[in-house]
């Protein structure tokens, strides 16, 4: 993201430093610099989608290592269940015991999917945000350079026009003088 950021500064600054367009407040830029630089920050967009792979894949361990220790909390109650089955009381408190681990643990497994899936949700909307943000600069660029292309078109019809009006009254004051 950082590259990304430079690539973003760099692109400010040639509009910054681009030469002016005469009677306009336009500037002109270097089409195949931008292209360049774009193309770069189109590159640098994957280590995010691999970092949101990542934070996928983290999840996934993270709920294979709760259902690991829940499976070894459930062997472990039935474990200590089992050697205490010769007595009644016992039997019944083990029993218990068991329940609360297992509803304390089915209890953890929900905490931890459930901040998991916020902590993805977050990347993944974070990302999104950045890629919506990128969308928007991408469309301000193509529309200043669509108004600047029509600017440009519209001086030059307007200078056409002058020059027309120019000849016109070139001809007119010859033909005046011949008279």
């Amino acid at each position: 993201m950082i590259k990304t950021t430079k690539l973003l500064d760099e692109l400010r600054e040639i509009l910054e430093t681009s030469s002016s367009v005469p009677l306009t407040s336009k500037v002109m830029i270097d089409s195949v610099e931008v292209s360049q630089i774009i193309d770069e920050i189109e590159e640098s967009l994957p280590d995010e989608i691999k970092q949101a792979r990542w934070i996928e894949a983290e999840k996934d361990r993270i709920l294979t290592e709760a259902r690991e220790e829940y499976a070894t909390v459930v062997k472990e109650a039935q474990r200590q269940a089992d050697a205490l089955v010769e007595k009644d009381a016992i039997l019944v408190k083990s029993k218990e015991r068991a329940e609360q681990v297992m509803h304390s643990t089915n209890a953890s497994v929900r905490k931890l999917k459930l901040s998991t899936y916020d902590y993805v949700d977050k990347i993944l909307f974070d990302f999104q945000e950045k890629m919506d943000d990128l969308s928007e600069m991408y469309n301000k660029m193509y529309k200043h350079l669509e108004n600047t292309f029509a600017d440009i078109e519209d001086e030059i019809e307007k200078n056409r026009g002058e020059i027309q009006e120019m000849a016109f009254r070139t001809n007119q004051e010859a033909r005046d003088g011949e008279r």
